[in-house]
């Protein structure tokens, strides 16, 4: 797979007019956005269609975590657009996952549907986070348990820091999908993330796309800034 197929930007922004302009100056260095809970509230649609009338791969991140029927909804919901990925979060139950499933396959209508992922610990999150939710266990055998439950349920893979991406490859061998945020390219700021890694670094630990926000749309010059990771991730071999 080419890098410029693996790196996924998200559009982290709160206009419609932002998110456009941002599709405008990288539609050439990037086809795959993201489209996160606050702008597909805003303006989900519209950059939607627009997106798809440039022929851009669209990663729908929603991370749904409901009753399996809200779920198998919302999963055909996407796979009738068209959409190319799509998360849930794996806490909501192996029923819940497995709907979506069912409702993914219901709405490709013969095509190839939406690669169905299942979010397993955020990368803002650490040990000292999941024992404040309950949870006893370190990040990785969380990570591990709940990439367990998105397997089973028959999804395509997960969305997982690259700390956990080698373990998780060499698990469920290397055709399971692995999606990594929480990226920083060197010399940026980690913000509220945790776990974090350089894309040269994601990818040498089994990340098969990347997700980069704020490196990116808060650049002064994001089509360069884009252009730099990219260079980053041709060092991988």
């Amino acid at each position: 797979m080419r890098v410029e197929d693996r790196l996924i930007v998200a559009l982290d922004v709160e206009t419609y007019e932002q998110a456009s302009g941002m599709v405008d100056a990288l539609k050439v260095e990037v086809g795959i956005f993201k489209v996160g809970i606050a702008p597909f509230t805003s303006f989900g649609e519209r950059i939607m269609d627009k997106l798809s009338s440039l022929g851009k791969k669209i990663f729908l991140d929603l991370k749904v975590h409901d009753i399996p029927n809200t779920a198998r909804n919302a999963a055909k919901a996407a796979a009738e657009k068209n959409v190319f990925m799509m998360n849930f979060h794996c806490m909501g139950s192996e029923a819940m996952m497995t709907a979506a499933r069912e409702g993914a396959e219901a709405g490709r209508a013969g095509g190839p549907g939406p690669i169905l992922l299942g979010v397993t610990v955020l990368t803002s999150m650490d040990k000292k986070a999941l024992e404040s939710l309950g949870f006893d266990k370190t990040v990785e055998e969380q990570v591990m348990d709940f990439a367990h439950s998105a397997k089973n349920a028959g999804f395509d893979g997960v969305v997982a820091s690259a700390n956990e991406a080698e373990k998780i490859k060499k698990v469920f061998g290397k055709d399971i999908v692995v999606v990594t945020p929480g990226i920083r390219p060197r010399g940026s700021r980690e913000d509220d993330q945790k776990r974090v890694t350089t894309p040269l670094e994601a990818l040498r630990k089994g990340a098969d796309y990347i997700v980069v926000g704020r490196p990116i749309i808060e650049a002064k010059d994001p089509k360069r800034a884009a252009e730099k990771i990219l260079e980053e991730m041709r060092e991988y071999k």
